[in-house]
């Protein structure tokens, strides 16, 4: 396929923009209401799920040729935002799995089409290089085991990250030098699941661990995510990676459980009195300084990722292909973002008092997911080292930028 020129690619229309941010929106009370039960269900209920296909949600990294949305990351951003004010576990799913939609862009259009054609299909795939792909005629036959698979549940395909070893058992090497990588696809249906997600936050996930033995994978159902010479899509929104759209994507879910936090601090200070006090928590000094210097943390902390993509995507115009400068403001802008929405929601929650302890209410929930978010790759304070490394002119780890 012919690539089109960089400068040719449109800019996403703001009628569809819009669009998918209002679907994600007029959901909210379907998804408030059903959270106890995702959470309960450790995954996306039958309704939910319903809502969010008709919705397409599950599209929205999906390349426009197998009837995705193709939406613009900042965009994407704030789709993602605006569910997980919601439930921060559908949100986190839709994430997982969005990035994993960008692996048609690397396909031949008839496998993309048997992969998503199916308006409810859905690929997920586990974290990292936990398999061995071995080379044998026209494909490969894999082995391993992946953790951390959100929303593998209702998942129609999964993928293994495989290291590739050659016929006579030799591991390939990459142009760097370092072990190659490919992806395997495959239906479900030939993986085995087991249930561990028994976790303290994001437990409607269900994030399961699966594995597979000796199975046969087509080449054609094979791909390199980060190889640019593999990519097919010319849509600008291929020139990101699936990792560089799970940074961003994962500082949504956090975006938005610290906004309905907030929000739902500032309507319980309006007419909550502290016991032994005749005044309301919101006529509180320290309260008001708390509530002001928290929304700047979080519309700052907001603003930093949605500006930060819409440079990246204009700078694409020019130069085709993100740069490791602009890798680089897209992994300090969103883990920056993680744990500033983490911070507000840790000011409401404890704000709250006794208020914020029940299930029932607000906050519990949402303090809990907020920092299982943060226990995730994506909100390591080891990536401003990895960030301040390539500022001052040193050489970073890449393997997460």
């Amino acid at each position: 396929m012919t690539a089109m020129s960089p400068r040719q690619l449109p800019s996403e229309a703001p009628q569809h923009a819009a669009d998918y941010i209002a679907r994600a929106r007029e959901l909210r009370p379907l998804l408030e209401a059903a959270a106890p039960r995702i959470e309960a269900a450790r995954e996306l209920t039958a309704d939910v799920l319903d809502a969010l296909h008709r919705a397409g949600l599950f599209r929205l990294l999906l390349p426009r040729s197998v009837g995705g949305a193709e939406l613009a990351p900042w965009t994407y951003v704030e789709v993602i935002e605006a569910v997980a004010m919601a439930d921060a576990s559908t949100a986190w799913c839709l994430g997982q799995n969005g990035g994993c939609a960008m692996s048609a862009a690397y396909l031949a259009p008839d496998v993309a089409a048997e992969v998503f054609g199916d308006p409810r299909g859905v690929l997920a795939w586990g974290a990292g290089a936990g398999g061995t792909a071995t080379v044998v005629d026209v494909g490969y036959r894999a082995s391993g085991t992946w953790q951390f698979a959100s929303g593998s549940r209702h998942a129609t395909w999964l993928g293994g990250h495989c290291l590739v070893a050659e016929r006579d058992g030799a591991l390939r090497l990459a142009a760097d030098g370092t072990r190659a990588e490919r992806t395997m696809l495959f239906p479900r249906a030939r993986a085995t699941i087991s249930d561990v997600w028994h976790v303290v936050g994001l437990k409607g996930t269900g994030s399961d661990t699966y594995a597979v033995a000796d199975l046969f994978v087509p080449e054609a159902y094979s791909l390199d995510r980060f190889s640019a010479a593999e990519r097919r899509e010319p849509g600008r929104l291929y020139r990101f990676t699936s990792s560089q759209l799970y940074s961003a994507g994962f500082a949504g879910v956090a975006l938005g459980l610290a906004r309905a936090a907030l929000d739902a601090f500032v309507d319980l200070a309006r007419n909550k009195r502290p016991r032994g006090t005749r005044a309301t928590l919101r006529d509180n000094a320290v309260t008001q300084s708390e509530v002001g210097l928290a929304e700047a943390r979080l519309s700052s902390a907001r603003s930093y990722v949605l500006q930060t993509l819409r440079e990246v995507w204009e700078a694409l115009s020019e130069t085709g292909e993100l740069n490791l400068d602009q890798r680089m403001a897209i992994r300090l802008a969103s883990t920056f973002a993680i744990q500033e929405a983490r911070d507000v929601v840790d000011v409401a929650y404890h704000s709250a008092g006794s208020t914020g302890i029940f299930e029932s209410g607000p906050f519990e929930r949402r303090f809990r997911d907020m920092h299982a978010v943060c226990q995730q790759v994506q909100g390591r304070s080891s990536h401003f080292e990895t960030v301040g490394q390539h500022l001052l002119g040193l050489e970073p780890d890449l393997l997460f930028v």
